[in-house]
C-alpha cells in the first residue's frame, strides 16, 4: 500500500497543478487567450502537449495489460501515432495554424458551411463528456483497487483539479500544465523501466525468460489477421492524428514553423516512449505470472501490470510519483477536452445561435461557465458509470468508438486536402460510416471471416477482438474515403457562395503566418521564464524526497527525476533570458496581454 510518503507526493502534486491554473489566470484577457493562448505558444510548449494529449492512463493499464499478454504488438499503435505526428510535421500543422482560427469547429464552418458546424459540435462535445467520464472513472477504479484510494473521492478530486486549472487559466494552464506532467511523466517511467529490467535478473535475462510470442507477433495470432491488425492501427492512429478537429494542438502556436517543430517534437516523444514505457508490464509476465491472486478486485487483474511490478522495484516516495504520472496521463487529455469542447461551445454555438454580438468580457465569463460545467458532467457521468456493476462499459465504449470515431474523422482529414468536395460531404460520410459499421459488424462477423477463408478452426479471444476492430477501421475508411471522393463527381453544382468561401479557405490555408504582424509581441521570454521557475520549483521539491530513508538505489531513483527538473528548469531560465536580449535589441516589448484580434 501507499506510505505517507506517498500520500504527501500526491497531494503536492494536485496542488501544484492547481496552482498551475492560477499562475497563467493573467494571460488570459479574451477567447483567443482562453481557448487558444492567443497564437502565440512557442513550439516546445505545444509539442510536449499534443504529445500528453495524444494518450491517457489507458497506456498503463489497457495498453500495458496487452504488453503482458502479447508483448511488442502494443507498440505498433504508438508507432502510428508517431507516423501521424511526423505527417503533421510534412503537411498538416502548418496548415492547421494556417486556418487562422480560434476554435478547430471554425475552421471546419469555413471548409464546409455552418450546417456542419453545428452537425459536428453537437456530435462531439457529448461524446467528449462521455469519453472523458470513462477516462476518469477507469483511472478511479485502477486507483482504488491496486493502491486503495477511495473510489468516489479519488474521482472527485481528481475531476476538480482538472476543471479548477482549465477555468481559471485556459488554454495557457492545459498546456503548461502538460508540459510540467511530460517532465513528470518521462524520467518515471524511464526509472521504472530500468528498475523493472534489474529485477528480473538484466537485459541478458529479461531476453531469456520474456515469451517468445512477445517478440514473435506470428506465433499469437494467424497471419492474415495480424497484418491486417497492423495495417488498420497505422491507418486509425493517423487519421485521429491528422484530422480538423484536432487542429487545436497547433492553433495555440506562434506561427507556421512553430507548429512544424512542435510536430517533430510529439513524434521524436512518441517514438522514445512505448520503448520505455512497455518493459515493467512484460518483466511483470515473468515474475508476476498470476495477477489474478495479486488484485482480486479488478475485473482483467492484467491491467495493474506495470504498477505490480513497479510495487516490487520503487522506493518509498517514488510510488507516489508513478500515481501523479498515472494521473498526468488522464488529465492531460481531460484538460485539453474541457478547454477544446468549451471553445466550440462559446465559439460555435453560443456566439452563432444566442449572443452573435456579444462582447469579449462575456464571451470570456460563458466560456469559464461552459468549462466547469462541462467538467461537472465529466464527474457526473464518472460517478455514475462507477455504479454500474457487472457492465462491460469499456467494451461498450470501445464498440461505440468503432462504429463513430473513424467515420466523425474521415471527411475532416481530407476536407483539409481536397477542394472540390462539396459542403455536404462533410455529414455525409458520418452518416455513411456510420450505416457501414452497423452492417459491417452485424454481418461480417468473426465466424464469417472463418468461412469465408476456411479456416478449421475458430478464432481465438484475441483474433476475435482485433477482427471487429481491424474490420471496422479498414471497412469505414475504405468506404468513407470512398463516398468522401465520389462526391466530388458534384462540384459543379456547388453555389457561388460556396465556392468563394472554400477558396477564400484554401488560400488562407496556403498563406503561412507572419506572426508580428498577425499577432503582435512574442512573449517567449516570458513563457520560458514563468515554466522555469515552475520546473525548478517542483524540482527541488522532488528533490527533498532523497531525504526519505530509502536504500541508495531508491534516492538515486528520485534524484535522477529531480535532476531533470532541475536541468529543464535551468535550460528554460537560461532560454528567457536569451529571449528577452533578443525581443529588447528589435525594440519589442513582450507582454501578456495579446493585442491580436480575437476573431482572426
Amino acid at each position: 500500500m501507499l506510505t505517507v510518503y506517498d500520500y504527501i507526493v500526491i497531494a503536492s502534486y494536485f496542488v501544484f497543478m492547481t496552482v498551475i491554473g492560477w499562475v497563467f489566470r493573467r494571460f488570459v484577457t479574451n477567447t483567443s487567450e482562453y481557448f487558444r493562448g492567443g497564437g502565440r505558444m512557442v513550439w516546445w510548449m505545444a509539442g510536449s502537449s499534443a504529445f500528453m494529449v495524444a494518450f491517457s492512463a489507458w497506456t498503463f493499464t489497457g495498453a500495458a495489460s496487452k504488453a503482458y499478454e502479447d508483448g511488442t504488438i502494443i507498440m505498433v499503435i504508438y508507432l502510428g501515432n508517431a507516423l501521424g505526428f511526423l505527417g503533421n510535421a510534412l503537411y498538416f500543422a502548418p496548415r492547421f495554424r494556417q486556418m487562422r482560427v480560434v476554435t478547430s469547429m471554425e475552421g471546419i464552418r469555413e471548409r464546409f458551411g455552418r450546417l456542419n458546424e453545428q452537425f459536428f459540435t453537437w456530435l462531439q462535445v457529448p461524446l467528449g463528456v462521455l469519453y472523458a467520464g470513462i477516462w476518469l472513472n477507469g483511472l478511479a477504479v485502477l486507483m482504488a483497487a491496486v493502491f486503495g484510494l477511495d473510489l468516489t473521492s479519488t474521482i472527485i478530486v481528481v475531476g476538480s483539479v482538472v476543471v479548477i486549472m482549465s477555468a481559471v487559466g485556459g488554454a495557457w494552464a492545459v498546456v503548461a500544465s502538460d508540459f510540467m506532467q511530460m517532465l513528470l511523466l518521462i524520467p518515471i517511467t524511464i526509472v521504472a523501466a530500468v528498475l523493472a529490467v534489474a529485477h528480473v535478473g538484466g537485459w541478458s535475462s529479461f531476453w531469456e525468460q520474456v515469451p517468445r510470442h512477445h517478440f514473435r507477433w506470428d506465433e499469437g495470432a494467424r497471419s492474415t489477421i495480424l497484418y491486417l491488425w497492423i495495417g488498420a492501427m497505422l491507418i486509425k492512429q493517423f487519421v485521429s492524428t491528422n484530422n480538423m478537429l484536432d487542429a487545436s494542438r497547433y492553433l495555440n502556436v506562434k506561427d507556421s514553423q512553430h507548429a512544424r517543430k512542435a510536430a517533430v517534437l510529439a513524434a521524436a516523444l512518441m517514438l522514445l516512449g512505448p520503448l520505455v514505457w512497455f518493459l515493467p508490464p512484460m518483466a511483470a509476465s515473468i515474475v508476476h505470472p498470476d495477477l489474478a491472486a495479486q488484485f482480486p478486485k479488478l475485473a482483467n487483474p492484467s491491467e495493474a501490470a506495470y504498477v505490480a511490478m513497479c510495487y516490487a522495484t520503487m522506493p518509498a516516495g517514488m510510488i507516489g510519483l508513478l500515481v501523479s504520472g498515472i494521473f498526468a496521463a488522464t488529465m492531460s487529455s481531460m484538460d485539453s477536452g474541457l478547454n477544446r469542447n468549451a471553445g466550440f461551445l462559446v465559439r460555435n454555438f453560443y456566439v452563432v445561435a444566442i449572443r452573435p454580438r456579444a462582447a469579449e468580457s462575456e464571451l470570456l465569463l460563458v466560456g469559464k461557465l461552459a468549462t466547469l460545467l462541462l467538467g461537472g458532467l465529466v464527474i457526473l457521468a464518472a460517478l455514475t458509470f462507477s455504479s454500474w456493476k457487472n457492465v462491460g462499459l469499456f467494451d461498450l465504449m470501445l464498440r461505440f468508438g468503432s462504429l463513430v470515431a473513424l467515420p466523425y474523422t474521415v471527411p475532416l482529414i481530407w476536407g483539409i486536402v481536397v477542394k472540390r468536395a462539396p459542403s455536404w460531404a462533410g455529414w455525409s460520410t458520418v452518416l455513411v460510416g456510420f450505416a457501414t459499421s452497423l452492417l459491417g459488424n452485424r454481418y461480417l462477423t468473426p465466424a464469417w471471416v472463418q468461412q469465408i477463408l476456411g479456416w478449421s478452426e475458430p478464432l481465438t479471444r484475441r483474433e476475435q477482438g482485433d477482427w471487429v476492430l481491424l474490420l471496422g477501421v479498414l471497412l469505414n475508411f475504405t468506404v468513407c474515403t470512398a463516398w468522401f471522393f465520389a462526391s466530388c463527381l458534384f462540384a459543379r453544382w456547388r453555389s457561388a457562395q460556396e465556392r468563394e468561401r472554400v477558396e477564400s479557405f484554401f488560400r488562407r490555408v496556403a498563406t503561412p503566418v507572419d506572426f508580428a504582424r498577425e499577432e503582435g509581441a512574442e512573449s517567449d521570454a516570458l513563457q520560458g521564464r514563468v515554466l522555469g521557475r515552475l520546473c525548478l520549483a517542483y524540482g527541488a521539491f522532488v528533490a527533498l524526497l532523497t531525504l526519505i530513508p530509502n536504500p541508495l538505489k531508491g534516492r538515486l531513483s528520485i534524484l535522477f527525476c529531480a535532476a531533470c527538473l532541475l536541468g529543464i528548469g535551468a535550460l528554460l531560465r537560461w532560454s528567457a533570458r536569451r529571449s528577452a536580449r533578443r525581443v529588447a535589441a528589435a525594440g519589442l516589448v513582450a507582454t501578456p496581454q495579446s493585442t491580436a484580434n480575437p476573431n482572426p
